[in-house]
């Protein structure tokens, strides 16, 4: 299966091509044949990765970067009005594609499960992609981060599945048509965006309103905000709905998670029958996406025990517990986590498998909006660690909000009894840690900023 390229898409130039999701539109964009081009802040492997496809890809933003043959021009949301190459194609009267219309164009004609929720969407997209390949399907696929290499987040495949992340953030998930969906959660985030629970719950109701005629519902049975979407949705004709979890009533029921180290042995009951089968990660939130995989495969008419076998083949993404190295001793593992719910259940997986070691983290609050609204819980969520390093907050897209500052998290984890201080340097940072960490010790560098380019440095620091 080959399917054409989307209108106006033949030579598309991306504003922010690095981005995780702009550069796997782009890559899947560039196997179809478009000639790609894009511009980005600064180089980084995932652009290397979109050249070695034949994409241009310029360093910095200017009007000269568009070529006279562009297309049209693709954003996301993160894009301001006054970036120069906006202003130009506005000038050259160029169609201007928000990232989430291109990815539902690459969907046409092929059957897509779209996979929502407030945290885990990453990791249950890999996990979907990975073991529908092992299964010998070629799914293509559209993930929010790296599998195992530098642009290694997308993928066109002959076959006829397209799985892709579903990001409710600023409402772009309305715009797909998905024969399966899958809720893992849904909780009051990106208050930019969101005032309230109520506009949440609104807007991932627009979403299963978005899944086709006779298209199929999979939804976290015991998580409040998932239970709350699946009851206002029950009884719509043409939807089926599938529940999972550990609760009586579940339609796919979690009956035993067994910790094993860094993964751990899931039990369920699906269909009547029993399947048991390895998660190569961590932690009873990684075992709960994997069971909505299986559940979302299973919607789709891929025999249950088959893709149980096949999800043991997934071993992570980037980002996510990602053990970086270790070093005198010190392991040193990366965490995408930046809202206290991910921080919690990261930090628990962390403290499930790292026995008697303590763990030490390195945090980086990500936004100052999210930082207004939960920095309090963002603190509570660092008691569970033995010692915290709490960096500035990476502002992202967003502008300084007098008084919000990463002072409101060391509080509030200081009056939750945790060992926590502010770091404002970064570059102190590997110099800190090494005068803290211990042999058998534990290092997370957690958040959703840069963050992660700690992990190097940490390691040749404790290694001197």
């Amino acid at each position: 299966m080959k399917p054409g390229l989307p209108t106006a898409m033949e030579r598309p130039h991306f504003i922010g091509i690095g981005g995780a999701g702009m550069s796997g539109i782009a890559k899947i964009l560039a196997q179809r044949g478009a000639r790609v081009a894009g511009s980005d802040s600064r180089d980084s492997e995932t652009a290397q990765a979109l050249r070695a496809h034949g994409a241009t890809v310029h360093i910095g933003h200017a009007a000269a970067h568009l070529a006279p043959d562009t297309s049209c021009v693709v954003v996301s949301s993160a894009i301001r009005a006054d970036n120069p190459e906006l202003a130009r194609a506005a000038e050259l009267d160029l169609p201007v594609v928000h990232r989430s219309d291109a990815l539902a164009a690459l969907m046409d004609g092929v059957r897509p499960i779209a996979v929502a929720g407030t945290h885990g969407k990453t990791t249950t997209t890999s996990m979907l992609a990975v073991s529908l390949s092992a299964l010998g399907l070629d799914p293509s696929y559209a993930i929010g981060g790296d599998l195992d290499a530098p642009g290694s987040n997308a993928h066109h495949g002959e076959g006829d599945i397209f799985v892709a992340e579903a990001d409710e953030s600023d409402r772009s998930f309305h715009k797909y048509r998905p024969q399966v969906a899958i809720i893992l959660n849904a909780e009051l985030d990106h208050h930019a965006n969101y005032a309230s629970m109520e506009e949440i719950h609104e807007s991932f109701e627009t979403f299963v309103g978005r899944i086709v005629p006779g298209g199929t519902l999979v939804v976290a049975h015991g998580q409040a905000g998932a239970a709350e979407i699946a009851a206002r949705v029950a009884g719509r004709p043409g939807l089926t709905v599938v529940t999972y979890g550990e609760e009586d009533g579940a339609d796919v029921r979690i009956t035993r998670i067994t910790p094993r180290g860094l993964s751990s042995e899931v039990t369920v009951v699906i269909g009547g029958r029993m399947l048991t089968f390895t998660v190569s990660v961590p932690g009873r939130h990684y075992a709960h996406n994997a069971v909505a995989a299986l559940a979302a495969g299973v919607a789709l008419g891929i025999p249950a025990h088959n893709l149980a076998s096949a999800l043991g083949t997934y071993t992570g993404v980037k980002r996510r517990l990602q053990l970086k190295g270790e070093s005198a001793g010190v392991q040193v593992i990366d965490s995408y986590a930046h809202h206290p719910t991910e921080m919690t259940a990261d930090l628990e997986a962390i403290r499930g498998a790292a026995g008697e070691a303590r763990i030490l983290v390195v945090f980086q609050p990500h936004l100052f909006s999210r930082t207004q609204e939960l920095g309090k819980e963002m603190g509570q969520a660092l008691a569970l660690a033995d010692a915290s390093v709490v960096l500035d907050i990476y502002p992202a897209r967003e502008d300084p909000v007098p008084g919000v500052t990463s002072e409101i998290i060391v509080a509030a984890a200081r009056a939750a009894g945790a060992d926590v201080f502010a770091e404002p340097d970064k570059e102190a940072v590997a110099d800190v840690i090494a005068g803290m960490a211990k042999p058998g010790d534990l290092v997370l560098t957690m958040g959703a900023g840069d963050v992660t380019d700690l992990g190097p440095a940490i390691l040749a620091r404790l290694a001197d």
